[in-house]
C-alpha cells in the first residue's frame, strides 16, 4: 500500500469515527496537570542547579585555577556546558508549562457559548 492510499485510509476511518483504541483523549484536568508539573520541575531545578556558577564546582574551579593547576579550566569547562545544558531544560520545561496553560485557556474560550454566532436560518 502506497503512503497516499494509507493516508487517505486513515482519513476515511478518522472521519468516520473509527473509535480506536488509539484515539487521543486528553481532557482540561490532564493538561493543567502536566503544565503544573512542568512548573514544579522548572522551579526545582532553577532552585537546586548551579546556574550562576556560584556552587561548589565554581568555587573548586577557581580554586585550582588559582594554583595554576589544568583541572581549573577544565572544570570550567564542565560547568559552562552544565549552564548551557540546564538552561536549554529550563526553557524547555517553560516552554511546556507555558504552552499547556495557554491552551487549557484557549479551548476554554473555544468552548464558552458566544452570543455572536447564530444558527437559527
Amino acid at each position: 500500500m502506497s503512503f497516499d492510499e494509507e493516508w487517505a485510509a486513515a482519513k476515511q476511518s478518522a472521519a468516520a469515527g473509527s473509535g480506536s483504541p488509539y484515539d487521543l483523549v486528553v481532557t482540561q484536568d490532564d493538561l493543567g496537570a502536566v503544565g503544573h508539573e512542568a512548573f514544579l520541575v522548572h522551579g526545582e531545578l532553577r532552585k537546586k542547579s548551579d546556574i550562576a556558577g556560584t556552587g561548589a564546582t565554581a568555587r573548586a574551579a577557581a580554586e585550582c585555577s588559582g594554583k595554576n593547576l589544568a583541572m581549573g579550566s577544565e572544570l570550567s569547562v564542565t560547568l559552562s556546558t552544565w549552564d548551557s545544558q540546564v538552561k536549554t531544560v529550563l526553557q524547555m520545561y517553560a516552554h511546556i508549562s507555558n504552552h499547556l496553560d495557554y491552551s487549557k485557556q484557549a479551548h476554554a474560550r473555544d468552548d464558552t457559548p458566544n452570543e455572536d454566532y447564530s444558527f437559527s436560518q
